[in-house]
This record gives C-alpha cells, structure tokens and sequence, in this order.
C-alpha cells in the first residue's frame, strides 16, 4: 500500500516552506513512482513562493475538489490574511500552525491519510494567536485526546524518550511516577517494534549522578525506577538500570541499547543534537543538523524535524531539509507497521 503523509507547514514565516519544497524536489522520483504521496498543509500562498525560489521544476497544485492527490499537492490550511515575512513573528503565522495541524489530524482520523510530519512551529506566534499549547506535542495531544504523549528523538542508532520535556527542572523529581516512567518504557518498546528492530533492549537512564549512590545524592533511582524496571523485566521486556546519565548515551551510541528512556528534557537531547549537527570547526557554523522527533502515544504516526523556525535564515535559500527527509522516512517506516494489520484504513 502507497504510504499517505501530510507534512504540515508549521510557521509560514520559519524555515518550513523552504525545507518542504526542497524535500519535495528530493523526492521527487519516488512521488512520480507513486511509491509515496506527501499532502503539504499550510500557506500555499508561502509554499509557493518556496517551490519558484528552491524547487522551480517542480509542480505543487492544490487537491482537487474531491480532495484526492496523484503524487504530491498542497492544501490550504486557513484562509490568507496579510502577507507572512519571512523571519517576521506574526499572529497570523501561529494560526496557520494551528489550524495545518488541525487539519492534518482530521484526515488521519478519517483515515485519509496514514501518518503527519510537522515542520516546525513558532511557540510564541501560536500563543500570540490564542492558541496556548507548549508546542507540537501537546496541541497534537489535546486534538487527538491522547492520554498521554511522550517524546523520541532519533538519529542513526540513538533512539532516546522522555519522561518530561518541557517542564522546569525542579519539577522532574514530581513527574518521576511509577506509572508515567512504565507508561514511557511500554511506549517505547513499541516504537522499536514499529521500526521492525529484531532487538529491543532499553536502558533507563538515572535522574541523580551516579544512580544515587546508594541514596546519598537521592532516592528516586532506587524507589522509583528500580522497581518499575523490575516489574518490566518480569513482564518479558528487555530493560536494564538505571544507569548513570554520564555514561548511557555513549553505551547506547556503542549499540549496547536500542534506546534510552531519559528522565528530562535536557539529558535526552543534548547527545541527540551533539551528534545530530554537523559542525565545521573552522568557522563554528553548522552545515547541516539530522535527527527526527517522533511523539509517541498518539492514535496517529506523528514525526517531526530536530530544529526550530530559525527565523535568521528564513528564505534565505540556506536552510536544511535532512531532518525532514529523515522525518518523512521514519513516518514511512511507522505507518507501513500500522497498514500491515488488519484493520488499517485504506484512503
């Protein structure tokens, strides 16, 4: 079956158009093979204005009016307001946001499409536009009432959840509970199942230097945590720690572990993004950044890109599209997992 994504467009005014049209243009010989169709959500108005600039040999129309696509076509996520800058933070840029979001949620429930990947959003233009989300993961978990999402950022072999993200760090030790910490390992285990990974051994990385050291530094490693993975290895799944956070991500880099559940969010993205971004040491500037967010526990394949809006160098033709491509595949991957059982939706 023909993999269906729609990438929505995120921020108008951010990098998302310029990286989707060159992602397009990247793939083009797999959409006119038809071995994927992508559905752009968002400003045709600003994907427009991408596609003449980055991508001018290829052809981007709407959906017709029975809402069906050949290969690739780009849907209006709301009507236009005033004209969208480039790097100029807007109301009107958090609204497109919003509602691409929106409307990319609403033909996954239909069954329209089988996966969304987002280009990212502007925090502050998405609030500014009454709509008061922390970001991607929660506003797709209100408009899919998801119980609870949990964060995964991939790249290459590192595969590493969050137990919480984006909460401040006096907060963590509050949301370390026996069912939160099961409810992200469980989660887990099924995303490397969904990836089709053979090997599914996961580390739980420790919130306190040194696991705690026997509860000199705190008790959260040892109440909370030792037990719960007790319980999950009881249970037949391969789990292992807590292991201190100065060494997991280099056990996992080294393929001792499939992936690490990391207590918050800082100790899980800094390796991520340490290995993600390519550096060139001469001038100190990135060439170019990988790794994909994937949000787990949602009734829908989400995917995402590793960066932000970066209104600096938006429309300026410098932008990135890796962690795009590498979000489309994952999303490919996720959701040819879903269609293979029975009851997946055909659009």
């Amino acid at each position: 079956m023909i993999p269906h994504l729609a990438i929505t467009m995120g921020d108008p005014a951010g990098v998302g158009p310029e990286i989707i049209a060159k992602a397009c243009k990247a793939l083009k010989p797999r959409l006119e093979a038809d071995e994927l169709r992508l559905l752009v959500v968002g400003s045709v108005d600003a994907l427009e204005t991408a596609r003449r600039a980055f991508a001018p040999g290829l052809a981007i129309p709407e959906v017709d009016a029975a809402g069906r696509w050949p290969g690739l076509a780009a849907l209006q996520a709301c009507p236009e307001g005033a004209p969208i800058l480039p790097g100029v933070l807007s109301t009107d840029g958090g609204r497109f946001a919003y509602h691409a979001v929106e409307q990319a949620v609403r033909l996954a429930e239909a069954g329209r499409i089988h996966g969304i990947v987002t280009a990212p959003l502007n925090k502050e233009a998405l609030n500014k536009a009454g709509f008061h989300f922390a970001g991607h993961t929660d506003l797709l978990a209100h408009l899919t009432g998801a119980r609870g999402s949990v964060m995964m950022l991939a790249h290459g072999n590192m595969r590493v959840s969050h137990v919480t993200t984006h909460i401040a760090l006096e907060d963590v030790p509050k949301k370390l509970t026996p069912e939160r910490l099961r409810y992200v390992i469980d989660l887990t285990a099924e995303t490397l199942d969904g990836l089709g990974l053979k090997r599914r051994r996961i580390a739980v990385a420790a919130l306190n230097p040194h696991a705690g050291e026997g509860g000199l530094f705190g008790r959260q490693d040892i109440d909370v945590s030792m037990p719960v993975i007790a319980e999950c290895v009881a249970d037949g799944l391969d789990v292992v720690g807590p292991v201190p956070g100065d060494t997991v991500f280099v056990k996992l880099r080294a393929g001792q572990y499939d992936a690490v559940v990391a207590m918050y969010h800082d100790q899980g993205h800094i390796p991520v993004k340490l290995l993600g971004f390519d550096v060139d040491p001469k001038t100190g500037t990135w060439n170019s950044l990988s790794g994909v967010n994937i949000t787990l526990g949602l009734p829908i394949v989400r995917t995402s890109v590793d960066h932000g809006t970066a209104f600096d160098i938006a429309g300026k033709g410098i932008a990135n599209e890796l962690s795009l491509l590498e979000a489309i595949d994952y999303a490919v991957k996720l959701s040819a997992t879903r269609l293979a059982k029975p009851e997946a939706a055909t659009p």
